[in-house]
């Protein structure tokens, strides 16, 4: 990679807009945005000899319309990607969740791996060794645990912060806190223990915005990615500019 190449990766989420800003493959900064507008204003105040976008809201197109001047590689089910696809219903598969994999393959290349990304959902995704990607499972994450109660309840508050979850709630609200928070800390462990029982030398990535919650409840010892989207999407656009 030419010292002098620099490449952006836009990743357009549920909640927030993240950009990356890559020099010879390396990640320099990066940003976190809540308006696209101001998104492409930093796109734009770089100059990228190349630029990736991914979408899990289907408007990366937008991206097109305020780039007129920027080839934007779009990255889609079609996408050619550093890794062997075998899911099944591959035009289902989030584009959040291959970029993920694909950060996974390039930090962790040659090793079993297990992502975990907390969002609105939570994803757990293996890729094998031999860059194999077999497939994984897909949960609620925090917000839709505690707006699920409140929708289908009479009663139940709406839980939009919280300080700390206790093991035993002496409120509602800590009852409520301690059933989303500990009950996916037990999901998680509980995953985990399952792949290691598969694979003993199982290394697992946490990427999220919720991540940093959850990583010193777990039991299992994980490494914490916050960033491998951005790395993903810079290791596709790498991989597609060399083909």
């Amino acid at each position: 990679m030419n010292e002098d190449t620099l490449n952006i990766a836009i990743d357009i989420g549920n909640s927030f807009i993240k950009v990356g800003l890559f020099r010879a493959g390396l990640l320099k900064e990066d940003w976190i945005f809540q308006d696209l507008d101001d998104a492409i204003h930093m796109v734009k105040k770089h100059c990228p000899s190349h630029i990736i976008a991914s979408s899990v809201t289907g408007n990366e197109n937008k991206v097109i319309d305020r780039l007129p001047d920027h080839k934007i590689f779009i990255l889609d089910a079609s996408t050619p990607i550093p890794f062997e696809n075998h899911y099944k219903t591959k035009s289902t598969l989030g584009v959040d969740r291959i970029a993920a994999l694909a950060g996974a393959e390039c930090i962790n290349k040659g090793k079993n791996n297990l992502v975990i990304d907390i969002g609105s959902c939570i994803t757990y995704d293996f890729l094998d060794k031999n860059g194999l990607y077999h497939g994984g499972s897909i949960s609620p994450g925090v917000d839709l645990r505690f707006k699920s109660m409140n929708d289908y309840t009479k009663k139940l508050p709406l839980i939009s912060k919280y300080d700390s979850a206790t093991l035993i709630g002496q409120t509602t609200e800590q009852a409520m806190v301690s059933g989303v928070i500990n009950g996916i800390s037990a999901e998680i462990d509980g995953i985990i223990s399952r792949y290691q029982s598969k694979w003993s030398d199982l290394e697992v990535i946490m990427c999220g915005r919720a991540a940093n919650s959850f990583e010193s409840k777990l039991k299992a010892t994980i490494f914490a990615s916050p960033k491998l989207v951005l790395i993903g999407l810079n290791r596709i656009l790498e991989y597609n500019e060399k083909s």
